[in-house]
């Protein structure tokens, strides 16, 4: 396991036994922070226990792993609280999930899966994913010019059509909202990226999980989604029409009605929030 660092116990300042409704936790992905999902918060209400965290060393959060890697992100997170939680990650975010449901299952009711693959980078076994290169030019570009490789990888989350347009004006404004990630935490997302393959444990994440799928996706092929649902004990997949890597910011009501109904069956009420 990482080395968290003492800053880092009870990240967001709450005491996950309390509130009768099972906490609702989103974990964002690479390059972006947990504002990302105030679109999502706002619609299910303020009563409705859900926490969007910022993870370590993005958006002013001074929180160290040492290393910055899987299970440290993992156990940052789970230590949060002792009660089951539903758990939804978007890209890098549904890594951590997964993690997090193999490490601590009885911390994780259900799952929401939002454009992630168990393996992002292609494998001699894997090509649903993207290539090797395109990930390490990250990399490499992170050090001449940061400002634009964050950008950069903003745009491939999107197209170029009039949605994907309006999209990448969401994911930019997002970003420049709170403080830029750390170096630290950007290079250590990309290596988990790069080195992470959870395809050979799906089977074991027995929990219920809803896998939600942009067609347009331009960093996860939707054969990956069919993937997982098809690898997962439990999982039903929603796949949305010409959304791309965000749809819960291009296609904020088909996602709402995907997510409140899948909550709704987990025996949240979430009619009431």
């Amino acid at each position: 396991m990482a080395k968290v660092a003492a800053c880092a116990v009870k990240p967001f300042g709450l005491d996950g036994s309390n509130g009768e409704q099972p906490p609702v936790l989103m974990v964002h992905g690479w390059g972006l922070h947990g504002g990302v999902f105030d679109g999502v918060r706002e619609s299910l209400g303020p009563q409705c226990r859900i926490f969007a965290p910022d993870l370590p060393g993005y958006a002013g959060n001074p929180a160290q792993l040492k290393p910055y890697d899987l299970d440290g992100l993992s156990e940052y997170l789970a230590g949060a609280w002792t009660q089951p939680a539903v758990w939804i990650g978007w890209s890098l975010g549904g890594l951590v999930a997964m993690s997090v449901a193999l490490t601590w299952p009885q911390r994780v009711r259900a799952l929401v899966l939002v454009g992630t693959n168990p393996c992002f980078v292609c494998r001699p076994d894997w090509s649903t994913a993207m290539e090797q290169t395109t990930l390490d030019s990250f990399g490499t570009d992170l050090v001449g010019d940061f400002d634009g490789t964050l950008s950069r990888f903003l745009s491939l989350q999107t197209g170029a059509h009039e949605e994907g347009r309006y999209q990448l004006r969401q994911l930019r404004q997002q970003l420049s909202r709170r403080a830029t990630p750390h170096m630290q935490a950007l290079q250590g997302g990309l290596e988990i990226l790069g080195d992470t393959d959870l395809r050979h444990r799906l089977e074991e994440i027995s929990m219920p999980v809803v896998v939600i799928q942009g067609e347009r996706d331009r960093l996860v092929p939707s054969q990956a989604a069919e993937y997982l649902v098809s690898s997962l004990p439990d999982a039903v997949l929603t796949l949305i029409s010409g959304a791309g890597h965000a749809p819960f910011l291009s296609h904020p009501q088909i996602f709402m009605d995907t997510l409140m109904r899948f909550l709704t069956k987990q025996g949240l009420s979430v009619g009431v929030c």
